[in-house]
């Protein structure tokens, strides 16, 4: 005579199979940061002393790091490590953050090296209904640039990275002082997943730049030679003074040093605009 297992009479063979089910250990799904601070260790150790050239063509065909993206501003630098990647693998996706608030001159210029070099663009553009309720009259970078950062930069590209292990950025250390000590891999803290962070440009100098530009006959961005030395959304663009560290011209006046896709700053209120002033 059977056994009752879930309010049916099962047979000997049924309580065969349930008890192998029963003694096979539970499948858990990770749901832990995909990266721990020692992968990034071990990954600068690993590639201590060896080219930008090498590590990249190293990580591309060894799949060493899973599925990776390059997120580019299209600035005034960006296009070294652009012309680098797609020369070695055009099919890395390359996204581009369009916030709406770009210099035409960035636009252009994106348009033209996705065409030189064989770019996979993707264009991302922060939620409609994001922007109509949080920035409504489009102002918000003029009393809360870090809520309109959050908008139209760190919203997006949260929502698109969490198809990627990794991503690629353009960061030197000799760009300002908050990043003088940056590391060719370490982990994204930008939000909780634990995704790595590769700035293969991290020991770049200005003086390796120039003569990279040179030998590839990369075209350089249109208002470098009118004084903007890092360049952004257009409202929060300064030009720079010479002597000045070349990202002093972004949000000036403002303590604010990051857009908040690399390091997280704070999130717009979210209070349907009782709060924002009357313009």
């Amino acid at each position: 005579m059977g056994r009752i297992l879930f309010g049916i009479c099962a047979t000997v063979d049924d309580m065969t199979i349930y008890n192998k089910i029963a003694a096979r250990p539970i499948d858990a799904i990770n749901t832990g940061p995909r990266f721990q601070p020692t992968d990034a260790v071990r990954l600068n150790n690993m590639f201590r002393g060896r080219s930008t050239n090498e590590m990249l063509r190293s990580i591309f065909s060894d799949n060493l790091i899973g599925e990776i993206a390059l997120v580019s501003s299209f600035g005034a630098e960006s296009a070294v490590l652009l012309h680098l990647v797609s020369s070695i693998d055009k099919n890395i996706p390359v996204i581009f953050l369009d916030t709406g608030k770009h210099f035409s001159e960035t636009l252009a210029y994106r348009d033209l090296l996705v065409e030189r070099f064989g770019l996979n663009l993707i264009n991302l553009n922060p939620e409609e209904s994001d922007v109509e309720k949080q920035d409504g009259n489009g102002l918000r970078w003029s009393f809360d640039p870090d809520g309109c950062c959050h908008i139209r930069k760190v919203l997006p590209l949260e929502k698109e990275m969490a198809k990627y292990d990794a991503s690629i950025s353009g960061r030197k250390g000799f760009q300002s002082k908050t990043r003088n000590a940056l590391p060719r891999f370490e982990i994204d803290t930008s939000d909780a997943h634990g995704r790595l962070k590769i700035n293969p440009l991290a020991d770049w100098t200005k003086e390796q730049l120039d003569p990279y530009i040179t030998e590839y006959d990369i075209p350089p961005h249109p208002l470098v030679e009118q004084g903007y030395p890092s360049i952004g959304c257009s409202p929060c663009t300064s030009k720079v003074a010479e002597g000045e560290d070349p990202r002093s011209g972004r949000w000036k006046g403002w303590d604010k040093v990051e857009c908040g896709i690399h390091e997280p700053v704070s999130a717009p209120l979210d209070d349907d605009g009782a709060n924002d002033p009357i313009f």
